[in-house]
């Protein structure tokens, strides 16, 4: 299965659909290809004349010719908007793809039938950007074809991983799902350290987030892994070794793992009040 000879279609119409929309026509994929179903008239003119794709406030009319549907709407409406849907993808036998969050395979499966193929993605709003971080898990339902076409899909926005199991997403949503606001969050914060050491608002924004995009550059372009990277930097005795020291000494460590926990407990509790 070749994308760009695949229709691909979007239930919901918001940021992260435009997102992966935007991300498929840079790789190749023809406008003509993709359609997007929104109640909104106002989003889906914008996206129209944007993108060029076609577009209907149909949901059923969308799916009726996909060979992959993106679910792309809250997770406490989604049963209610693909509830009517349930035929035509019988018919059609896409695979769907779900991204939202809480929503495991057995409610799909419980909304939409046993024999539909499901995939689960956790993606992250990096995706806005082109350079998101997706999280896949596939059912037993799903091709090696179909596998391939949407690990395609997600990785025209960044990087796709697939994961072994479904309860694996959870530990998605802690490191990648949430994980850009951990990073906004020290960004703003050095920015803010930074200010008070004499920088302006502005150079300490350019700064500070330029410093983290480059620091992610390197890890990813490395054979090392990013404990020897930070090593790399500590000279004994010298300005970094003490800053660290002092992230280590405080407690940074554990607390990272402390938010990162409490985080996926919190994806479990809400995939347990979604499911019902």
């Amino acid at each position: 299965m070749k994308l760009d000879e695949l229709n691909i279609s979007f239930i919901g119409a918001g940021n992260m659909a435009s997102a992966i929309i935007g991300g498929l026509i840079e790789n190749g994929v023809s406008p003509k290809r993709v359609t997007a179903s929104d109640p909104s008239q106002d989003k889906l003119t914008q996206m129209a004349e944007t993108l060029g794709i076609s577009t209907t406030t149909d949901n059923v009319e969308a799916v009726r010719a996909a060979d992959i549907v993106l679910l792309c709407v809250k997770p406490q409406v989604l049963e209610a908007v693909i509830a009517p849907m349930k035929d035509a993808l019988a018919a059609q036998s896409p695979v769907v793809v779900s991204i939202a969050a809480g929503i495991e395979v057995s409610s799909l499966q419980k909304w939409l039938g046993e024999d539909i193929a499901i995939v689960r993605v956790m993606p992250n709003t990096p995706a806005q950007v082109l350079e998101g971080a997706s999280g896949l898990y596939a059912t037993e339902k799903v091709s090696a074809e179909q596998k391939q076409a949407v690990e395609d899909v997600f990785a025209a926005i960044g990087v796709a991983r697939w994961v072994a199991s479904e309860e694996l997403i959870h530990a998605v949503t802690a490191v990648s799902g949430s994980g850009p606001a951990y990073f906004f969050l020290m960004i703003s914060e050095m920015a803010k350290a930074a200010e008070k050491l004499g920088l302006s608002t502005e150079d300490a924004k350019q700064l500070a987030a330029q410093t983290a995009l480059g620091s992610a550059k390197m890890v990813l372009g490395s054979d090392l892994p990013a404990e020897q990277l930070k090593k790399n930097v500590m000279s004994p005795g010298g300005t970094t070794e003490r800053a660290i020291h002092v992230f280590e000494n405080e407690g940074l460590p554990q607390l990272v793992e402390k938010a990162m926990t409490a985080c996926a407990d919190r994806s479990i509790e809400m995939a347990a009040l979604l499911g019902k």
